[in-house]
């Protein structure tokens, strides 16, 4: 079975508090695991199109998303950042809604938009008033067929990519070290090339190039919609059916077929300085299997280890580095488990003045190397495991956040049942998987290190 973990626990930044109500209802619950969306329904439309709902009637508004199943690592040679072009241009009018009509309209009835553009996905929503739900649905599938493109229009929206990449990339030296460093981790696979794209591959990207990715990709049998809120399965599917159901079916489309990563030929390094930097950090990732790439167990085997190793104030990383008079201002872990293919584990440091990033890196292996050698305690593997539940238990609360957790597992290539019983799989790791997953995959040979350096000093 695939496994997958949610969005709350994996987006690389490890939620820092969890609600003390949250914390009491795993200890009141015992042996009683919650499920993630338990009341959530699927069903496909004729076109072959699959919708989730999940209901949720403590307000009337709703989350309404398109997801689709193409992202940057789907693009070819060459065109990188075209997902995330096509994703811009996507706000640009068809026929029928020209101009930003469709954007305008949500702003009008008070409701929230937005898109984003991963490796895997590509996903739009809205936020509105349940009584909107119908209207948001005609636009969307109206954009999904009728998208218009005029050359000045996508050359203005190109300059706007690229002054994105200048502001979020090139001036930020941690994206700077992160763009780096999955550029050495990945020697073969697309997950190595910024989804954002190139700097000289985004100012080749044109009209056509973009029409075509948009034909391809963007169709019914491609997406999937995921509906959250104060809706019942059955309204849902009429609204569905009136809008995108229309939409005719074409062919089933397969994703090409990703190269593949050889075997760790040896750790790599690489070093980032720049003039910006005022806080030097360590950080390396280790190639390791996503949850759906996984055997049964690994995925969540890993999650607990991301969070006893590096996952807060309890963690081996936070004692053996930071409390007291630790060489870290902070040390931290994370696992990244929604991929469709491989992914990775990652841990990072912050040092104290004077501490060089060697220094801090030797601890760091240290602290690692007790764990694989002593393995990990059923105390610390419990504390782990109500952490991770409590996690879940809060995003329950959020009925767009976990809208995004079922949205990025079914374009990942997990089922709506992998969400449901995840809390169940994590309460079923074992110390020995723990240190199992530990001893297997945070191995040198399968890992690049980044450092970042202020530009006045030389690493030692």
């Amino acid at each position: 079975m695939k496994s997958f973990l949610p969005l709350v626990l994996l987006s690389g930044v490890l939620m820092s508090s969890i609600p003390a109500y949250a914390e009491s209802q795993v200890a009141e619950i015992g042996a009683e695991i919650p499920r993630m969306a338990p009341n959530a329904e699927e069903f496909r439309l004729a076109n072959g199109m699959p919708v989730v709902v999940i209901p949720d009637h403590r307000a009337p508004v709703v989350s309404h998303m398109i997801w689709y199943k193409v992202g940057a690592a789907d693009e070819e040679d060459g065109q990188s950042g075209i997902a995330h072009f096509l994703e811009h241009l996507m706000f640009k009018g068809t026929e029928n809604h020209p101009g930003d009509e469709f954007r305008s309209r949500v702003a009008a009835i008070g409701g929230d938009e937005n898109a984003f553009t991963a490796a895997d996905y590509t996903a739009y929503f809205q936020r509105v008033a349940k009584e909107n739900l119908g209207e948001m649905m005609r636009y969307e599938a109206d954009r999904m067929t009728n998208l218009v493109l005029a050359d000045d229009v996508v050359e203005t929206e190109r300059d706007v990519v690229l002054n994105e990449r200048r502001d979020r990339v090139e001036r930020n030296p941690d994206a700077i070290l992160n763009e780096a460093l999955l550029r050495i981790l990945y020697l073969n696979h697309p997950y190595g090339r910024p989804i954002i794209g190139w700097n000289h591959e985004i100012e080749a990207l044109d009209r056509e190039t973009a029409l075509e990715f948009y034909r391809r990709y963007y169709t019914p049998s491609n997406a999937i919609l995921v509906v959250a809120g104060d809706v019942t399965p059955d309204e849902v599917k009429r609204l569905a059916e009136e809008t995108y159901g229309v939409i005719p079916a074409r062919a089933d489309l397969a994703r090409a077929a990703r190269p593949s990563e050889p075997p760790g030929a040896g750790p790599r390094t690489v070093t980032v300085r720049d003039e910006k930097v005022r806080e030097p950090q360590v950080q390396r990732a280790y190639i390791v299997p996503s949850a759906t790439t996984a055997e049964p167990g690994e995925a969540e085997a890993l999650s607990l280890l991301a969070e006893i190793l590096g996952g807060g104030a309890t963690s081996r990383f936070y004692d053996g580095l930071v409390r007291g008079d630790g060489i870290a201002t902070y040390a931290g872990a994370f696992y990244r488990s929604t991929a469709l293919d491989s992914s990775r584990f990652v841990i990072y440091g912050l040092p104290k003045p004077g501490v060089a990033l060697t220094d801090l890196e030797g601890r760091m292996d240290e602290v690692i190397a007790t764990l694989l050698e002593d393995g990990v305690t059923e105390e610390e593997l419990e504390r782990a495991k109500r952490s991770a539940i409590a996690q879940a238990i809060y995003s329950l609360d959020s009925q767009v956040r976990l809208a995004m957790i079922v949205g990025q597992a079914l374009t990942s290539g997990a089922t709506l049942s992998d969400v449901q019983t995840w809390p169940e799989r994590i309460d079923a790791v074992t110390v020995d998987d723990v240190q199992a997953a530990a001893q297997k995959f945070l191995r040198a040979e399968a890992s690049a290190t980044g450092y970042l350096e202020p530009l006045a000093e030389e690493r030692s």
